[in-house]
Protein backbone atom coordinates (compact mmCIF):
# COMPACT_ATOMS: atom_id res chain seq x y z
CA UNK A 1 0.00 0.00 0.00
CA UNK A 2 2.73 2.46 1.00
CA UNK A 3 4.75 1.90 -2.16
CA UNK A 4 1.55 2.29 -4.21
CA UNK A 5 0.98 5.75 -2.71
CA UNK A 6 4.68 6.57 -3.16
CA UNK A 7 4.62 5.52 -6.83
CA UNK A 8 1.53 7.65 -7.51
CA UNK A 9 3.14 10.67 -5.86
CA UNK A 10 6.35 10.07 -7.78
CA UNK A 11 4.59 9.92 -11.18
CA UNK A 12 2.04 12.66 -10.53
CA UNK A 13 2.58 16.15 -11.87
CA UNK A 14 3.42 18.57 -9.10
CA UNK A 15 1.92 22.03 -8.84
CA UNK A 16 5.40 23.37 -8.31
CA UNK A 17 7.69 22.21 -11.11
CA UNK A 18 10.73 22.58 -8.82
CA UNK A 19 9.60 19.54 -6.84
CA UNK A 20 9.92 17.35 -9.94
CA UNK A 21 13.33 18.80 -10.72
CA UNK A 22 14.63 18.30 -7.18
CA UNK A 23 13.29 14.72 -7.10
CA UNK A 24 15.02 13.80 -10.35
CA UNK A 25 18.22 15.59 -9.34
CA UNK A 26 18.18 13.61 -6.08
CA UNK A 27 17.72 10.35 -7.99
CA UNK A 28 20.53 11.29 -10.37
CA UNK A 29 22.96 12.17 -7.58
CA UNK A 30 22.21 8.87 -5.81
CA UNK A 31 22.78 6.99 -9.09
CA UNK A 32 26.05 8.86 -9.72
CA UNK A 33 27.38 8.31 -6.19
CA UNK A 34 26.40 4.63 -6.22
CA UNK A 35 28.02 4.11 -9.61
CA UNK A 36 31.23 5.88 -8.50
CA UNK A 37 31.47 3.89 -5.27
CA UNK A 38 31.12 0.55 -7.04
CA UNK A 39 33.57 1.51 -9.79
CA UNK A 40 36.20 2.77 -7.33
CA UNK A 41 35.92 -0.36 -5.18
CA UNK A 42 36.12 -2.55 -8.31
CA UNK A 43 39.25 -0.72 -9.54
CA UNK A 44 40.87 -1.10 -6.10
CA UNK A 45 40.02 -4.81 -6.24
CA UNK A 46 41.64 -5.01 -9.66
CA UNK A 47 44.83 -3.29 -8.51
CA UNK A 48 44.89 -5.43 -5.36
CA UNK A 49 44.73 -8.60 -7.45
CA UNK A 50 47.45 -7.26 -9.74
CA UNK A 51 49.77 -6.45 -6.83
CA UNK A 52 49.05 -9.81 -5.17
CA UNK A 53 49.89 -11.65 -8.38
CA UNK A 54 53.20 -9.77 -8.64
CA UNK A 55 54.11 -10.37 -5.02
CA UNK A 56 53.06 -14.02 -5.19
CA UNK A 57 55.68 -14.48 -7.89
CA UNK A 58 58.35 -13.63 -5.31
CA UNK A 59 56.92 -14.55 -1.91
CA UNK A 60 56.13 -18.13 -0.94
CA UNK A 61 52.83 -19.35 0.50
CA UNK A 62 54.52 -19.61 3.89
CA UNK A 63 57.86 -18.55 5.30
CA UNK A 64 59.65 -19.81 8.42
CA UNK A 65 61.98 -17.32 10.12
CA UNK A 66 63.77 -17.35 13.49
CA UNK A 67 61.94 -15.82 16.45
CA UNK A 68 65.25 -14.25 17.53
CA UNK A 69 68.40 -13.44 15.58
CA UNK A 70 69.08 -13.85 11.89
CA UNK A 71 69.60 -17.61 11.63
CA UNK A 72 68.29 -20.87 13.05
CA UNK A 73 69.31 -24.51 13.11
CA UNK A 74 67.01 -26.95 11.35
CA UNK A 75 67.98 -30.59 11.75
CA UNK A 76 67.48 -33.14 8.96
CA UNK A 77 64.78 -34.76 11.10
CA UNK A 78 62.80 -31.51 11.32
CA UNK A 79 63.27 -30.89 7.60
CA UNK A 80 61.86 -34.35 6.87
CA UNK A 81 58.90 -33.75 9.18
CA UNK A 82 58.12 -30.45 7.51
CA UNK A 83 58.46 -31.84 3.98
CA UNK A 84 56.27 -34.84 4.76
CA UNK A 85 53.40 -32.75 6.12
CA UNK A 86 50.28 -33.46 4.07
CA UNK A 87 49.76 -29.75 3.31
CA UNK A 88 53.32 -29.06 2.14
CA UNK A 89 54.08 -29.42 -1.56
CA UNK A 90 57.68 -28.13 -1.61
CA UNK A 91 60.11 -26.89 1.05
CA UNK A 92 63.07 -24.67 0.14
CA UNK A 93 65.89 -23.76 2.53
CA UNK A 94 67.25 -20.23 2.32
CA UNK A 95 70.31 -18.28 3.43
CA UNK A 96 69.81 -14.55 2.92
CA UNK A 97 72.27 -11.75 3.60
CA UNK A 98 73.21 -8.28 2.38
CA UNK A 99 76.14 -8.39 -0.01
CA UNK A 100 78.25 -6.10 -2.16
CA UNK A 101 78.57 -6.94 -5.83
CA UNK A 102 81.48 -5.48 -7.77
CA UNK A 103 81.65 -5.32 -11.54
CA UNK A 104 84.84 -3.55 -12.52
CA UNK A 105 84.58 -0.06 -11.02
CA UNK A 106 80.87 -0.43 -10.32
CA UNK A 107 79.76 -1.47 -6.83
CA UNK A 108 76.18 -2.18 -5.76
CA UNK A 109 74.67 -3.37 -2.47
CA UNK A 110 72.04 -6.07 -2.83
CA UNK A 111 70.06 -8.66 -0.92
CA UNK A 112 71.58 -12.01 -1.81
CA UNK A 113 69.47 -15.16 -1.45
CA UNK A 114 71.16 -18.51 -1.45
CA UNK A 115 68.53 -21.11 -2.31
CA UNK A 116 68.32 -24.85 -2.86
CA UNK A 117 67.02 -26.77 -5.89
CA UNK A 118 63.38 -26.62 -4.65
CA UNK A 119 63.25 -22.83 -4.80
CA UNK A 120 62.06 -22.69 -8.40
CA UNK A 121 58.97 -24.68 -7.35
CA UNK A 122 58.27 -22.50 -4.30
CA UNK A 123 58.24 -19.09 -6.00
CA UNK A 124 57.71 -17.81 -9.52
CA UNK A 125 61.10 -16.32 -10.32
CA UNK A 126 61.97 -19.08 -12.79
CA UNK A 127 58.86 -18.13 -14.79
CA UNK A 128 59.90 -14.44 -14.87
CA UNK A 129 63.37 -14.77 -16.39
CA UNK A 130 63.63 -12.09 -19.09
CA UNK A 131 67.22 -12.70 -20.16
CA UNK A 132 69.44 -15.76 -19.87
CA UNK A 133 68.18 -18.79 -17.97
CA UNK A 134 67.43 -20.06 -14.48
CA UNK A 135 70.77 -21.60 -13.49
CA UNK A 136 72.26 -21.22 -9.99
CA UNK A 137 75.31 -23.42 -10.49
CA UNK A 138 77.02 -25.00 -7.47
CA UNK A 139 79.52 -24.05 -4.77
CA UNK A 140 82.53 -24.47 -7.08
CA UNK A 141 80.95 -22.89 -10.16
CA UNK A 142 78.26 -20.49 -8.93
CA UNK A 143 75.86 -18.52 -11.09
CA UNK A 144 73.82 -15.45 -10.20
CA UNK A 145 70.32 -14.44 -11.25
CA UNK A 146 69.81 -10.70 -10.74
CA UNK A 147 66.84 -8.37 -10.84
CA UNK A 148 66.49 -6.13 -13.87
CA UNK A 149 67.13 -3.02 -11.77
CA UNK A 150 70.31 -4.48 -10.32
CA UNK A 151 71.51 -5.43 -13.76
CA UNK A 152 71.30 -1.81 -14.83
CA UNK A 153 72.78 -0.47 -11.58
CA UNK A 154 75.77 -2.79 -11.71
CA UNK A 155 76.22 -2.59 -15.48
CA UNK A 156 75.97 -6.36 -15.91
CA UNK A 157 76.07 -7.49 -19.53
CA UNK A 158 74.11 -10.55 -20.65
CA UNK A 159 75.61 -10.67 -24.13
CA UNK A 160 76.24 -14.36 -24.87
CA UNK A 161 78.66 -13.49 -27.66
CA UNK A 162 81.01 -11.85 -25.14
CA UNK A 163 80.78 -14.72 -22.67
CA UNK A 164 79.70 -14.51 -19.02
CA UNK A 165 81.09 -11.69 -16.91
CA UNK A 166 82.93 -12.43 -13.70
CA UNK A 167 81.58 -10.53 -10.72
CA UNK A 168 83.00 -10.23 -7.22
CA UNK A 169 80.56 -10.87 -4.38
CA UNK A 170 81.59 -9.69 -0.91
CA UNK A 171 79.77 -11.22 2.08
CA UNK A 172 80.20 -11.00 5.88
CA UNK A 173 81.62 -14.06 7.60
CA UNK A 174 79.77 -15.57 10.54
CA UNK A 175 81.48 -16.71 13.76
CA UNK A 176 84.54 -14.57 13.09
CA UNK A 177 85.90 -12.61 16.05
CA UNK A 178 88.92 -11.11 14.30
CA UNK A 179 89.72 -7.44 14.97
CA UNK A 180 90.80 -7.01 11.36
CA UNK A 181 87.76 -5.81 9.33
CA UNK A 182 89.10 -7.51 6.22
CA UNK A 183 89.12 -10.87 8.02
CA UNK A 184 85.36 -10.54 8.66
CA UNK A 185 84.58 -10.41 4.93
CA UNK A 186 84.83 -12.97 2.19
CA UNK A 187 85.07 -12.42 -1.53
CA UNK A 188 83.82 -14.89 -4.11
CA UNK A 189 83.71 -14.87 -7.89
CA UNK A 190 80.40 -15.49 -9.59
CA UNK A 191 78.98 -15.23 -13.11
CA UNK A 192 75.52 -13.95 -14.06
CA UNK A 193 73.24 -16.47 -15.74
CA UNK A 194 69.90 -14.69 -15.90
CA UNK A 195 67.84 -11.57 -15.23
CA UNK A 196 64.36 -11.62 -13.70
CA UNK A 197 61.73 -8.91 -13.80
CA UNK A 198 58.75 -9.03 -11.42
CA UNK A 199 58.25 -5.74 -9.63
CA UNK A 200 60.50 -2.75 -9.03
CA UNK A 201 60.97 -3.42 -5.29
CA UNK A 202 62.39 -6.87 -6.05
CA UNK A 203 64.13 -6.06 -9.33
CA UNK A 204 66.21 -3.32 -7.69
CA UNK A 205 67.20 -5.23 -4.57
CA UNK A 206 67.51 -9.00 -5.01
CA UNK A 207 69.87 -11.49 -6.57
CA UNK A 208 69.74 -15.28 -6.26
CA UNK A 209 72.40 -17.97 -6.26
CA UNK A 210 72.83 -21.45 -4.84
CA UNK A 211 72.81 -21.93 -1.08
CA UNK A 212 76.06 -23.91 -0.94
CA UNK A 213 78.08 -21.03 -2.37
CA UNK A 214 76.63 -18.51 0.11
CA UNK A 215 77.14 -20.81 3.11
CA UNK A 216 80.69 -21.54 2.02
CA UNK A 217 81.54 -17.84 1.65
CA UNK A 218 79.97 -16.94 4.99
CA UNK A 219 81.45 -19.92 6.82
CA UNK A 220 78.07 -21.06 8.09
CA UNK A 221 77.69 -24.33 9.98
CA UNK A 222 75.72 -27.28 8.66
CA UNK A 223 71.94 -27.15 9.17
CA UNK A 224 72.05 -23.37 9.72
CA UNK A 225 69.66 -21.28 7.63
CA UNK A 226 68.08 -17.83 7.49
CA UNK A 227 64.64 -18.99 6.43
CA UNK A 228 62.61 -21.79 4.91
CA UNK A 229 59.96 -21.10 2.29
CA UNK A 230 57.03 -23.41 1.63
CA UNK A 231 54.66 -23.97 -1.26
CA UNK A 232 51.37 -25.41 -0.07
CA UNK A 233 49.24 -27.90 -1.88
CA UNK A 234 46.09 -26.52 -3.53
CA UNK A 235 43.01 -25.81 -1.39
CA UNK A 236 44.66 -26.35 1.99
CA UNK A 237 43.74 -24.26 5.02
CA UNK A 238 46.43 -21.73 5.99
CA UNK A 239 45.50 -21.67 9.68
CA UNK A 240 45.47 -25.44 10.08
CA UNK A 241 48.78 -25.78 8.23
CA UNK A 242 50.37 -23.04 10.30
CA UNK A 243 49.23 -24.72 13.53
CA UNK A 244 50.59 -28.10 12.37
CA UNK A 245 53.98 -26.63 11.40
CA UNK A 246 54.19 -24.69 14.66
CA UNK A 247 53.65 -27.96 16.52
CA UNK A 248 56.61 -29.47 14.67
CA UNK A 249 58.97 -26.51 15.11
CA UNK A 250 58.07 -25.10 18.53
CA UNK A 251 58.13 -21.49 19.67
CA UNK A 252 61.67 -20.68 18.48
CA UNK A 253 60.32 -20.06 14.99
CA UNK A 254 57.83 -17.67 13.41
CA UNK A 255 55.67 -18.92 10.57
CA UNK A 256 54.21 -16.28 8.26
CA UNK A 257 51.62 -16.76 5.56
CA UNK A 258 51.64 -14.68 2.38
CA UNK A 259 49.54 -11.91 3.95
CA UNK A 260 51.75 -11.67 7.05
CA UNK A 261 54.87 -11.38 4.91
CA UNK A 262 53.36 -8.26 3.30
CA UNK A 263 51.01 -7.03 6.01
CA UNK A 264 52.03 -3.36 5.64
CA UNK A 265 51.27 -3.40 1.92
CA UNK A 266 47.91 -5.12 2.25
CA UNK A 267 46.83 -2.95 5.21
CA UNK A 268 47.76 0.20 3.29
CA UNK A 269 45.77 -0.92 0.26
CA UNK A 270 42.70 -1.69 2.37
CA UNK A 271 42.97 1.62 4.21
CA UNK A 272 43.15 3.55 0.94
CA UNK A 273 40.20 1.61 -0.47
CA UNK A 274 37.90 2.34 2.46
CA UNK A 275 39.07 5.94 2.77
CA UNK A 276 37.98 6.58 -0.81
CA UNK A 277 34.72 4.73 -0.12
CA UNK A 278 33.99 7.03 2.83
CA UNK A 279 34.77 10.13 0.76
CA UNK A 280 32.33 9.02 -1.93
CA UNK A 281 29.73 8.31 0.74
CA UNK A 282 29.72 12.06 1.36
CA UNK A 283 28.18 12.48 -2.11
CA UNK A 284 25.29 10.30 -0.97
CA UNK A 285 24.92 12.43 2.14
CA UNK A 286 24.73 15.53 -0.08
CA UNK A 287 22.02 13.79 -2.10
CA UNK A 288 20.21 13.18 1.17
CA UNK A 289 19.83 16.94 1.71
CA UNK A 290 18.22 17.21 -1.73
CA UNK A 291 15.88 14.41 -0.75
CA UNK A 292 14.86 16.18 2.46
CA UNK A 293 14.05 19.28 0.40
CA UNK A 294 12.05 17.36 -2.20
CA UNK A 295 10.02 15.43 0.39
CA UNK A 296 9.42 18.50 2.53
CA UNK A 297 8.01 20.34 -0.48
CA UNK A 298 5.92 17.29 -1.36
CA UNK A 299 4.49 17.25 2.18
CA UNK A 300 3.39 20.87 1.80
CA UNK A 301 1.79 20.13 -1.56
CA UNK A 302 -0.08 17.08 -0.25
CA UNK A 303 -1.64 18.76 2.79
CA UNK A 304 -5.11 18.09 1.43
CA UNK A 305 -4.33 14.43 0.76
CA UNK A 306 -3.01 14.08 4.31
CA UNK A 307 -6.23 15.57 5.68
CA UNK A 308 -8.34 13.19 3.60
CA UNK A 309 -6.30 10.20 4.75
CA UNK A 310 -6.69 11.39 8.32
CA UNK A 311 -10.47 11.63 7.96
CA UNK A 312 -10.48 8.08 6.60
CA UNK A 313 -8.75 6.89 9.79
CA UNK A 314 -5.11 6.77 8.75
CA UNK A 315 -2.82 6.60 11.76
CA UNK A 316 0.32 8.57 12.56
CA UNK A 317 2.49 5.61 11.50
CA UNK A 318 0.63 5.07 8.22
CA UNK A 319 1.03 8.70 7.12
CA UNK A 320 4.70 8.56 8.10
CA UNK A 321 5.26 5.32 6.19
CA UNK A 322 3.73 6.73 2.99
CA UNK A 323 6.30 9.53 2.79
CA UNK A 324 9.05 7.23 4.05
CA UNK A 325 8.21 4.93 1.15
CA UNK A 326 8.37 7.92 -1.22
CA UNK A 327 11.95 8.62 -0.11
CA UNK A 328 12.83 4.95 -0.28
CA UNK A 329 11.44 4.78 -3.81
CA UNK A 330 13.68 7.65 -4.91
CA UNK A 331 16.65 5.90 -3.30
CA UNK A 332 15.86 2.52 -4.86
CA UNK A 333 15.49 4.00 -8.35
CA UNK A 334 18.76 5.92 -8.00
CA UNK A 335 20.62 2.94 -6.54
CA UNK A 336 19.39 0.53 -9.24
CA UNK A 337 20.37 2.95 -12.01
CA UNK A 338 23.81 3.41 -10.39
CA UNK A 339 24.36 -0.35 -10.08
CA UNK A 340 23.37 -0.95 -13.70
CA UNK A 341 25.71 1.81 -14.90
CA UNK A 342 28.60 0.52 -12.76
CA UNK A 343 28.09 -3.08 -13.90
CA UNK A 344 27.93 -2.00 -17.55
CA UNK A 345 31.08 0.12 -17.34
CA UNK A 346 32.91 -2.65 -15.43
CA UNK A 347 32.03 -5.29 -18.03
CA UNK A 348 33.08 -3.00 -20.88
CA UNK A 349 36.38 -2.23 -19.12
CA UNK A 350 37.07 -5.92 -18.45
CA UNK A 351 36.47 -6.90 -22.07
CA UNK A 352 37.67 -3.84 -24.01
CA UNK A 353 39.98 -2.03 -21.53
CA UNK A 354 38.88 1.30 -22.99
CA UNK A 355 39.81 3.43 -19.93
CA UNK A 356 43.60 3.80 -20.16
CA UNK A 357 46.25 4.83 -17.63
CA UNK A 358 48.23 7.78 -18.90
CA UNK A 359 52.01 7.86 -18.72
CA UNK A 360 52.99 4.42 -19.96
CA UNK A 361 55.23 3.66 -16.95
CA UNK A 362 52.88 1.21 -15.24
CA UNK A 363 52.81 -2.57 -15.47
CA UNK A 364 49.47 -2.32 -17.30
CA UNK A 365 48.19 0.50 -19.51
CA UNK A 366 44.56 0.25 -18.37
CA UNK A 367 42.61 0.35 -15.12
CA UNK A 368 42.14 -3.25 -13.92
CA UNK A 369 38.63 -4.02 -12.66
CA UNK A 370 37.33 -6.85 -10.49
CA UNK A 371 33.67 -6.89 -9.50
CA UNK A 372 32.87 -8.45 -6.12
CA UNK A 373 29.30 -9.15 -5.03
CA UNK A 374 29.92 -8.00 -1.46
CA UNK A 375 30.91 -4.53 -2.75
CA UNK A 376 27.60 -4.23 -4.58
CA UNK A 377 25.73 -5.31 -1.46
CA UNK A 378 27.68 -2.90 0.75
CA UNK A 379 27.08 0.09 -1.53
CA UNK A 380 23.39 -0.79 -1.86
CA UNK A 381 23.03 -1.09 1.91
CA UNK A 382 24.87 2.22 2.49
CA UNK A 383 22.71 4.03 -0.04
CA UNK A 384 19.43 2.72 1.36
CA UNK A 385 20.41 3.45 4.97
CA UNK A 386 21.22 7.08 4.08
CA UNK A 387 17.97 7.34 2.11
CA UNK A 388 15.89 6.03 5.02
CA UNK A 389 17.55 8.42 7.48
CA UNK A 390 17.04 11.35 5.09
CA UNK A 391 13.39 10.41 4.52
CA UNK A 392 12.62 10.10 8.21
CA UNK A 393 12.56 13.86 8.98
CA UNK A 394 10.00 14.95 6.33
CA UNK A 395 7.89 11.80 6.89
CA UNK A 396 7.61 12.62 10.61
CA UNK A 397 6.70 16.19 9.68
CA UNK A 398 3.96 14.85 7.37
CA UNK A 399 2.55 12.62 10.11
CA UNK A 400 2.49 15.48 12.61
CA UNK A 401 0.96 17.77 10.02
CA UNK A 402 -1.92 15.32 9.84
CA UNK A 403 -2.70 15.79 13.52
CA UNK A 404 -2.94 19.59 13.16
CA UNK A 405 -5.55 19.23 10.42
CA UNK A 406 -7.73 16.89 12.41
Amino acid sequence: MYLNFAWRYFRAKKSTHAINIIAWVTTGVIAFATCCQILVLSVFNGFEDLVKSLYSSFYADMKIVPANGKTFVLTPQKITELSSNTSVDYLSLIVEEKALIQNGESQTILQLKGVDHNYKYVCGISANIKKGKYDLGNAENPFLIVGAGLQNAAGISMNEALGPERLAVILPKTNNSSNDPLETLSEGIISPSGVFSIQQDFDNAYAITNIDFVKQQMGMRDNTFSAAEIKLKPAVNDKDTKAALTKILGDRFIIKNRYEQNSNLYNTMKTEKWAIYLVLTLILIIAAFNMISALSMLVLEKKQDIAILNSMGATFGQIRNIFLAEGLLLGIIGTVIGIILAATISLLQIHFKFIKIEGGSFLVDYFPVKAIATDYLLVTFTSLVIVVIASWIPSIKAARHKSTLA
